[in-house]
């Protein structure tokens, strides 16, 4: 994909919205790593001790959700180029490129940590990261790219063996085999071309972990003892991950199971605000992330012309109503030397929270904003 290949379109309300996301976010979370210049992560709470800088290589480090940061990153790169806007994907760019060493750096100077889901979502961000540098011609900054794909692929792959019949560990501890490693790691080597593994890691989610009473993926299975223990827990995130390998694979059997699972989403993982069925959340800290990953995939599948028409439309209505009910629940947080950043509700027809701030509600809302943008 290059920039001339979709005539740019005028910036619309949807944009507007993701763009004043992006401001939010920004303004609220990003700092400095400690005193070290060039460095640029995002807080995990608002408002955080001391200055914006972040600390050093000491205190609470959440790998994951600054891989999701990474994502959303690029999601406003992507939107600025779709309107023509090359500098500010550039600008983009660089700030992902930026962010992308520095979570290395304060990852101890390593890409690898004791869990596969946050480096398959490291991975898939970095991915990601590279197509906006193709798409503007850049060439800046791919050996880092090159070096964290390299290393966190041949994490991922060590993790998918025969034991429990296939799927990946979630942990170095081996004992734990789900879908938030396997799904995030199955999209990953579907976009790397590399689809006899990921459909091996998708037939083993749907032979193990997909619950036809729900339509839905489960979370995983635990070894205690020598003995299988299904854990039963229906997450968001888990649906996404799975739904982008089906709709990125693209064969007729994948194509059939995203589309069933489009509408089991659609008819158990709803709520109805204002007349209209939105996605429903999962709180704070880690779940604050969750339905924004699965809007993220729905969009995809939404923006799938393979993708059977129904599909399609419930993927769109799902994340255009999201999207809206968030925006509808904003308030605002005064900060000094600035327009006061948006705050989003927690969950589609709250309010928003009260300080201190939260990073991945937050980030989720403009996660989901970005990906109305994009459907526009």
């Amino acid at each position: 994909m290059s920039a001339g290949d979709v005539p740019p379109h005028r910036p619309t309300a949807l944009d507007d919205r993701a763009a004043e996301a992006e401001r939010s976010v920004t303004a609220l979370f990003a700092g400095s790593l400690g005193r070290v210049p060039l460095t640029h992560l995002a807080r995990i709470v608002h408002p955080a001790p001391g200055s914006r800088t972040l600390g050093g290589l000491r205190g609470t480090w959440h790998y994951w959700w600054q891989a999701h940061y990474l994502d959303a990153v690029v999601d406003a790169g992507l939107r600025a180029l779709r309107t023509g806007d090359l500098a500010g994907a550039a600008q983009r760019a660089a700030r992902g490129d930026r962010l992308l060493s520095t979570i290395r750096l304060r990852n101890r100077v390593r890409w690898t940590n004791d869990f596969y889901d946050d480096m398959a979502w490291l991975a898939l961000a970095a991915g990601r990261l590279r197509l906006l540098h193709d798409a503007i011609g850049r060439t800046a900054r791919r050996r880092r790219l090159r070096s964290a794909d390299r290393h966190l692929t041949e994490q991922l792959r060590s993790a998918h063996t025969d034991d429990l019949g296939g799927g990946l560990f979630w942990s170095r501890d081996r004992d734990f085999k789900n879908s938030p490693a396997t799904g995030p790691a199955a999209l990953h080597l579907a976009r790397l071309g590399e689809t006899d593994e990921a459909r091996r890691l998708v037939g083993w989610l749907y032979a193990r972990l997909w619950s036809p009473d729900s339509g839905l993926v489960l979370d995983g299975i635990r070894l205690q003892g020598g003995t299988e223990v299904l854990v039963p827990d229906v997450w968001s995130y888990n649906q996404g991950t799975v739904l982008g390998a089906l709709v990125t694979l693209g064969d007729p059997e994948s194509l059939a199971r995203a589309a069933a699972l489009v509408a089991a989403v659609d008819a158990r993982l709803t709520v109805e605000v204002d007349g209209v069925l939105v996605l429903r959340t999962h709180g704070g800290g880690d779940g604050g992330l969750f339905t924004g990953i699965l809007v993220r995939h729905l969009a995809l599948a939404a923006d799938a012309p393979a993708l059977d028409a129904a599909a399609r439309e419930t993927a769109g209505r799902l994340v255009s109503g999201t999207a809206d009910a968030l925006w509808r629940g904003r308030g605002s947080l005064p900060v000094a030397g600035a327009r006061d950043p948006s705050v989003f509700p927690v969950e589609p027809g709250g309010r928003p929270p009260a300080s201190p701030l939260e990073l991945s509600p937050q980030l989720q809302a403009w996660t989901v904003l970005e990906a109305a943008a994009a459907l526009s």
